[in-house]
């Protein structure tokens, strides 16, 4: 899983915008979150298997019409080639749950045609273009109308995103951002979930049946029967793992990885930080079940009742979720503060770890161009000056 995940070990070379592309494909999809203690989600995601990058890469990826935003686990970055695999989706968007309603779209279409004008004439928009007028809109967590709008329009693929200005969105009419798009291409649905069920296994390297169903969000009365029909035709191969009382399942471009890793070949190296919004973890259960890492993001937990702090991000080490730590990028002052650092139970404290954790967190850090790394807290006694120490020894 970590090695299909490209999060055994670092590419050899400096990368290049390709390898973001690359990397996206390979994961099948890129989850968009808002929070920015560190960098954003999508960014650190690919820093995680990448090192440092450019960040205005995607930005540009999207720009350039080679990546486009839609509803897969959640809110994503996916590669343009699978946009037939979504555009079902889009077609029924009252299937999208909270995301779009059609109650409120008619009750507003005089409303949503004019913005829809507005487009049309004037080119794309902002959310922050449209001025709230009166109280706050209520629902939606408190979205004025244009935005739930734009959304909505949004979900039913009415609009694409055409580009993000200081990572907000910018809506335009889906013919100017992808013109070459009639939807005589559009995949029949259970077509497009026989797509999306081969790319989440070939993602996830190894897979159990209800994970399949999470990567994209496919409901388990969907995937199921799909699924057996992809193993009757050799799509997907079955195998059996020691301790696992179910079948689980790879998919044959990941057979070299299988007989590698029963080998002994396939050694992870790295030692890096997770987003929370990352593959390899996005799952809590998936997690786990693999890995006996129980994972919770606490930022909307108050804060009196936090365990291990605002934004913990994982700690993968060789293959292994051994901690979480508590990190704050402060980017005008060029400091990187670890405030709390927790290993798991059961990991060993080793000179091997403590030079690990530490070039991680420098690289992390040199990357956030905030080469400062200070380390205030760890549950173990004494790890936080040890791991300071480290950093403070190999620091240029």
């Amino acid at each position: 899983m970590i090695a299909a995940q490209g999060l055994h070990r670092r590419p050899a070379r400096a990368a290049a915008k390709s390898d973001v592309l690359r990397s996206i494909r390979r994961m099948g999809a890129l989850q968009i979150d808002t929070i920015q203690v560190v960098a954003r989600s999508p960014y650190f995601v690919l820093w995680s298997r990448l090192g440092d990058y450019e960040m205005r890469w995607l930005d540009e990826l999207l720009a350039e019409g080679r990546l486009f935003e839609y509803w897969a686990h959640e809110a994503c970055l996916l590669p343009i080639e699978d946009y037939p695999l979504y555009r079902h989706r889009m077609i029924d968007p009252q299937s999208m749950g909270w995301k779009y309603s059609h109650e409120w779209i008619k009750a507003h279409c005089q409303d949503v045609n004019r913005l829809l004008k507005h487009i049309r004439e004037r080119g794309p928009v902002r959310s922050a273009d449209f001025t709230r007028t009166g109280n706050s809109a209520g629902g939606w967590w408190g979205w004025k109308p244009e935005k739930r709008a734009l959304e909505m329009l949004f979900t039913a693929g009415e609009l694409m995103i055409a580009r993000r200005h200081n990572f907000q969105r910018v809506y335009d009419l889906r013919e100017r951002v992808l013109p070459s798009w009639e939807d005589s291409q559009l995949h029949p649905p259970d077509e497009a979930r026989r797509a999306l069920i081969l790319k989440a296994v070939r993602a996830m390297g190894i897979a159990k049946p209800r994970w399949i169903s999470d990567y994209f969000r496919i409901s388990k009365r969907q995937t199921d029967p799909l699924t057996r029909v992809l193993i009757d035709e050799g799509m997907l191969l079955p195998v059996q793992v020691k301790g696992w009382e179910t079948a689980a399942y790879i998919h044959p471009d990941n057979r070299g990885l299988v007989k590698d890793a029963l080998r002994g070949r396939l050694k992870p190296e790295l030692t890096t930080l997770l987003s929370p919004f990352d593959p390899l973890v996005w799952d809590r259960a998936r997690a786990r079940e693999i890995f006996g890492f129980d994972y919770r993001l606490e930022c909307y937990t108050p804060a009196p009742k936090r365990r291990y702090g605002y934004f913990t991000l994982p700690i993968l080490h060789r293959g292994k979720l051994i901690g979480r730590l508590d990190p704050k990028a402060h980017r005008k002052e060029k400091r990187f503060e670890i405030k709390a650092l927790h290993l798991e139970t059961d990991v060993s404290v080793t000179d091997e770890l403590i030079a690990d954790i530490a070039r991680s967190l420098q690289e992390c850090a040199a990357w956030h161009r905030t080469p400062e790394v200070v380390v205030r807290w760890s549950s173990r006694p004494g790890l936080a000056v040890q791991i300071q120490r480290a950093v403070n020894q190999t620091a240029p």
